[in-house]
């Protein structure tokens, strides 16, 4: 067992992975290793990075913000960059998430949304405690967050920590009704706190899509009963399906909303969970214990909250909306060449999003996904296949050229693996 660096690098079986790639430097869409070597970075470096690496005025902001004010405890203080933050965000939010949460990853903040969730429910005095969540969704690595996702290899070793959750079916093709009928029965359940998804489009579970349509109806059955209504946009807000949320494609308005990723451009770790004025409410009280009981030792890190008033002024100041368009209709383009294929299945796109399947059917552990990998390593391309589900989810400053080539490296991985 060699012994190189004492780094454990993540999702990384250094069995079969021993060399770790040196980055030295980053511009655009585009890293730089040790060696000089261009690496384009296709999955903008696990979908954080929207503008570019390395953004100027969100380095400077960075820059300025760390000789003013470092650190300081956020219990019983704030900040400038924390309130101003949280007024540019709620300014692109609907009106009805009115409160807002700091965490640090996208992990805490589902965490943190399950438990404003049941603690907004044992505060009313209503014994709801259920969680309902979609199959084959990902949510984070913490307990709580794999206790949601799917279970499988990911959870395997950690079962004996996980609760029970209820789950519906992905409303595959043919099978959204099923799934819809499933939630309205759970919805029923007295005992039913709130439905967790991924809003149109699951992520680490195989990149798979749903309609606007069904999304809109599945909210509609959690208002019916008075379940709420958690939308794990992580992964996919920040205009990565072509809108601000993904929500926005149905005009659903989720009671809690998880915000992680793109939220500083992909420059410094920071997330957010929003909720409705009622939830915060059930929690104020001259009752010390009913107090919302979380946190970590960086909340609401001054740096951080500085890159993410940084990254929502590019969104005001700068064509970003026409940049998200111009990378979707690239992506189209890309589409209809996979999908001619014929050993390419499901390609499919949401806004900034592409995925396929190259080669017959699979799982994350197909051995199919390590070959990728090393394809596209050796074609300087950041591409990290989910098994032998290939996707490509890159920063909204990259090019038509750029993206064409992704294309046609998949194509080229079809025809040698496939």
């Amino acid at each position: 067992m060699p012994k190189a660096s004492p780094i454990w690098h993540p999702f990384t079986q250094h069995a079969l992975f021993p060399q770790m790639r040196t980055i030295t430097s980053a511009s655009g869409a585009w890293l730089t290793d040790a060696a000089g070597a261009r690496v384009f970075d296709a999955v903008s470096s696990w979908w954080v990075v929207t503008h570019g690496h390395c953004h100027p005025h969100i380095v400077q902001a960075i820059r300025d913000q760390a000789g003013r004010l470092d650190q300081v405890i956020f219990a019983g203080h704030t900040h400038e960059p924390a309130e101003r933050f949280a007024a540019l965000l709620l300014a692109h939010l609907p009106p009805s998430l009115t409160r807002l949460f700091f965490s640090d990853s996208g992990s805490t903040a589902v965490e943190v949304a399950i438990k404003m969730a049941l603690g907004h429910f044992r505060h009313r005095g209503a014994a709801r405690h259920r969680i309902v969540v979609m199959e084959n969704g990902y949510h984070g690595d913490t307990v709580g967050t794999m206790s949601a996702g799917e279970r499988g290899v990911f959870t395997q070793p950690y079962d004996p920590l996980l609760y029970a959750v209820d789950r519906i079916p992905f409303p595959a093709p043919g099978r959204e009704q099923a799934t819809l009928d499933a939630l309205d029965h759970l919805a029923r359940a007295p005992e039913t706190a709130a439905l967790l998804l991924e809003p149109l489009a699951l992520g680490a579970g195989g990149m798979l899509f749903y309609p606007p349509a069904l999304l809109a109806e599945m909210a509609a059955i959690c208002a019916r009963h008075g379940v709420l209504l958690i939308a794990d946009e992580v992964m996919t807000g920040w205009g990565r399906t072509g809108r601000f949320l993904a929500c926005d494609h149905a005009g659903v308005v989720p009671d809690i909303l998880c915000l992680s990723k793109g939220i500083t451009g992909g420059h410094l770790p920071l997330a957010v969970t929003l909720c409705r004025e009622e939830i915060f409410a059930a929690h104020w009280s001259q009752d010390r214990r009913k107090t919302f009981f979380h946190s970590s030792s960086y909340t609401a890190n001054p740096i951080a909250c500085a890159a993410g008033v940084a990254n929502l002024e590019i969104w005001a100041n700068e064509p970003v909306q026409a940049r998200i368009d111009a990378v979707s209709a690239a992506q189209a383009k890309g589409l209809a060449r996979l999908a001619a294929h014929p050993k390419i299945r499901g390609a499919r796109q949401l806004g900034t999003l592409l995925a396929a399947e190259i080669g017959g059917p699979g799982s994350y552990m197909a051995e199919t996904g390590s070959a990728l990998l090393r394809f596209f390593i050796e074609r300087n391309l950041l591409i990290r296949p989910l098994g032998n589900t290939v996707y490509l989810l890159p920063p909204y400053c990259s090019t038509g050229a750029e993206l064409t080539a992704c294309h046609d490296a998949l194509l080229e991985a079809a025809d040698d693996l496939g």
